[in-house]
């Protein structure tokens, strides 16, 4: 490679802005059924670091209680079980969609228009989501 384009190259990453560590995308939360207290939300986690980043607890205002959980399949018979933790991979995503792992919000409390999701990591905070139902 000639100097002039390795500078140019070395110009280029340089300029470009950073990427958060974690990001997040496709997210949806269901809006709980009236006179029920549960919702469950999907989305998709994307780690821009190379090291794996562990989800260990998820909080929100909106819900007494937030826990990651993954549907499977055991004797023809669909299972919830909750997960103590999310991995996600160094340069990697996790998907959490229906019918895999997703997030149950239980205890609904104050709900409006809005949920906020505080993603931690141990007992750093890892990201926070925000999710408003008229994104739907």
């Amino acid at each position: 490679m000639r100097p002039v384009t390795l500078l140019v190259a070395l110009l280029l990453v340089a300029c470009e802005e950073p990427q958060p560590p974690l990001v997040v995308s496709g997210v949806e939360v269901t809006r709980p059924m009236p006179g029920r207290h549960m919702s469950a939300g999907y989305l998709v986690l994307t780690n821009n670091t190379g090291e794996d980043i562990r989800i260990t607890r998820v909080t929100s205002p909106q819900f007494a209680s937030v826990e990651i959980h993954e549907t499977t399949i055991e004797g023809g018979i669909s299972r919830m079980r909750e997960i103590e933790e999310l991995i996600v991979p160094a340069g990697g995503s996790v998907t959490l969609e229906r019918g895999g792992k997703h997030l149950m919000l239980m205890r609904a409390r104050n709900v409006q228009d809005s949920v906020t999701l505080h993603l931690m990591s141990g007992d750093m905070p890892a990201l926070t989501v925000e999710y408003s139902f008229e994104e739907q």
